[in-house]
């Protein structure tokens, strides 16, 4: 059995649940589905196909479709309202894997993400094959979803999803791609509809930065794998940081 739920959020501290957002955590205000979201591609060349196999398997949800356009963040990668901007670079020996921000406003609507994907570890014999570059891209992307972990114990079998935390990838089941259960809680996540959409629309986007300082208050842990981080900037507007660490 999964250990949590990739829809759930620590209760009280990420998401604020209700008629506008049955996932327990926040998600894309959308009128209408399926509901196309972009994937901003701000990659170097080693990293575009991950990103494309990961669009494609996001888009199996019914109700979600990623289409990958030009990135608009450039150097600074930061974050653009309406869509997901994807990263990579060589971030420095900070610790981290990779992280997925979301920027909620309202307390319960995503208007922005980014993906920041650190070649300083992936450029190390440990990271750099095409299993570890797909989990964490995989990953990553579903995070700015709204999506959690099914999984967190990093020495346990494979679960068969990107959404389940490994030491082996590849183990059988891999995991490097979605799969039922996760695309099951995109259903219960999206599955109703809103009177306003943060899909397409300009929004208010709250930023954090690529160190620790940055992210504000911890608030869940799941041994030295993976932490959530949360900066609250009032009125209902903050950054939920989700960071794989590398080990």
């Amino acid at each position: 059995m999964p250990a949590a739920s990739t829809r759930i959020f620590p209760a009280g501290q990420i998401g604020a649940s209700g008629a506008a957002d049955r996932s327990g955590g926040p998600s894309w205000a959308r009128t209408a589905n399926p509901f196309r979201l972009k994937l901003g591609d701000n990659l170097t060349s080693a990293w575009k196909p991950y990103l494309s196999s990961a669009s494609s398997d996001w888009s199996k949800s019914a109700l979600l479709d990623t289409t990958i356009v030009s990135g608009q963040s450039n150097n600074n990668r930061r974050a653009t309202t309406c869509r997901v901007e994807v990263c990579n670079r060589t971030y420095g020996n900070n610790g981290w894997l990779g992280i997925a921000s979301i920027s909620v406003t309202g307390g319960v609507h995503i208007s922005s993400g980014t993906v920041k994907l650190n070649d300083t570890y992936f450029n190390t014999a440990q990271y750099n094959t095409p299993s570890w570059r797909q989990l964490v891209t995989c990953q990553e992307v579903g995070h700015t979803f709204g999506l959690n972990h099914q999984d967190e114990n990093f020495d346990n079998p494979n679960l068969g999803t990107c959404m389940d935390y490994t030491s082996n990838p590849d183990a059988a089941p891999n995991n490097l791609h979605p799969n039922q259960h996760d695309y099951d809680q995109l259903a219960a996540i999206y599955s109703h509809l809103d009177s306003s959409t943060t899909v397409g629309q300009s929004t208010t986007a709250r930023e954090v930065g690529n160190s620790k300082a940055s992210w504000g208050t911890r608030v869940a842990r799941s041994g030295k794998g993976s932490d959530v981080y949360v900066r609250d900037f009032g009125n209902g507007d903050k950054v939920i940081t989700f960071v794989v660490w590398a080990r």
